[in-house]
């Protein structure tokens, strides 16, 4: 049927728990794209690790985060197989949407961390669902700068992501990773976050 409507790529969502849809995906030749993961929180924020500190992200660095991730954002879906128009499209709807006033969108979190005095990463933390139908914050983007990497930081941007959450009185945190995003997958691992739903895909 997706043949005859000149579909060349087919997408589907299976909650992770279904082993037997899980299976029949795999022996029919899909391949995970991404997933979707949520934590229920401890009652305390959690503290950051020794040495590190920090701080609400300015207006200015706000403006340059803007530019580029846009563009990223977009790309990074275009690689996955989504046309160019598609990708671009999404990235624009996603931003319109999900941050109307910029830095200033309610609900809205912007954390830095710095490191040796310097900023070594950030988080974008959102409220609203962790999942669908169940109230929760979302951590929309991670990143830690490329010269800071292999230090731990990654795990110290998502620890004040749960604090964003704690403190916008939310108990549970949702996100999304791409399969092939190994390091990220095992640090939400190792920090307790559950499969909740595995998106798949399959050339035509």
């Amino acid at each position: 049927m997706l043949r005859g409507w000149g579909c060349t790529l087919a997408r589907c969502t299976v909650p992770a728990d279904a082993g037997p849809a899980l299976r029949l995906a795999t022996a029919l030749g899909w391949t995970e794209g991404g997933r979707n993961m949520v934590k229920t929180l401890p009652p305390t924020p959690p503290p950051l690790p020794p040495g590190v500190t920090a701080r609400p992200m300015t207006e200015g660095e706000y403006a340059q985060w803007e530019a580029v991730s846009r563009e990223a954002y977009a790309q990074e879906w275009a690689a996955r197989g989504l046309p160019e128009e598609q990708a671009r499209a999404r990235s624009e709807a996603s931003y319109r949407d999900n941050l109307p006033q910029g830095l200033a969108t309610p609900g809205v979190s912007f954390g830095v961390v710095e490191a040796d005095g310097a900023r070594a990463g950030h988080v974008w933390v959102s409220s609203g669902q962790a999942e669908p139908d169940v109230p929760g914050a979302y951590v929309f983007d991670v990143e830690v700068r490329p010269e800071f990497r292999g230090r731990g930081l990654g795990r110290a941007l998502m620890l004040l992501a749960e604090r964003a959450a704690l403190g916008a009185g939310y108990g549970v945190i949702g996100l999304h990773v791409f399969a092939d995003n190994t390091r990220a997958r095992r640090l939400y691992d190792s920090l307790g976050y559950i499969a909740t739903r595995l998106h798949w895909s399959k050339p035509l």
